[in-house]
């Protein structure tokens, strides 16, 4: 049995991975999520429920006791987020992480995309940039993701890139990241210590197709 706790269980990506969970009898759940009426609509059947802040770290720390793996799908001041899980995690003795962050934080995205990423998103990322730093400077079992621009695409279709080589696609589907997480959960000594680009084969271009 599995211990799985995720962090940010409402975010789009992260239902997706509840979903996948939902009546797996080999790993015990636990969500935890600023307001739980926001997963209301998931069959959350047998999962703990446990409604908190990240920078709430005696309670978070005390929601990681027993874990086996943290995935951590936030949005914010993610630099300030990722230090009040390490905090947690080094806290409660809890090793293997999974943390999504952001493609282009180590201005990976070649070409004319990467360009236009620039543009759109550029001035947002150091926040990312410095939570990803943050975490491979532990000693943990990290694998931090960085998928390609996100759609709702009901499609299961990834490649992976990793942390020094060019960004590959320029879309993947939230649906696609949550699977690849998945293989994590499932497989949890898989790409530990990876830095993972995530992308839709095919999708290469100037910009995504649905901007």
């Amino acid at each position: 049995m599995t211990n799985v706790l995720v962090i940010g269980a409402s975010g789009a990506i992260a239902r997706h991975v509840v979903a996948d969970l939902a009546g797996r009898h080999d790993m015990r759940t636990t969500l935890y999520l600023r307001n739980a009426a926001r997963i209301s609509d998931l069959d959350t059947t047998g999962m703990k429920i446990v409604e908190g802040d990240v920078t709430d770290t005696a309670r978070l720390t005390e929601a990681m006791q027993g874990q086996d793996i943290v995935y951590a799908n936030l949005t914010g001041e993610m630099d300030i987020l990722a230090q009040a899980v390490l905090d947690a995690m080094n806290a409660a003795g809890v090793k293997r992480l999974i943390f999504v962050t952001s493609l282009g934080i180590y201005d990976e995205v070649p070409g004319k995309f990467g360009d236009w990423n620039r543009r759109e998103i550029g001035a947002y990322l150091p926040p990312f940039r410095r939570a990803a730093d943050l975490i491979e400077a532990t000693d943990l079992d990290y694998t931090i993701l960085r998928p390609a621009w996100l759609t709702d695409r009901d499609e299961v279709e990834y490649e992976t890139t990793t942390r020094n080589e060019p960004f590959k696609g320029t879309e993947v589907s939230r649906k696609s990241v949550a699977a690849y997480i998945l293989t994590l959960l499932e497989d949890p000594a898989r790409d530990i210590g990876g830095n993972i680009g995530l992308h839709k084969p095919g999708t290469e271009g100037d910009k995504p197709a649905f901007m």
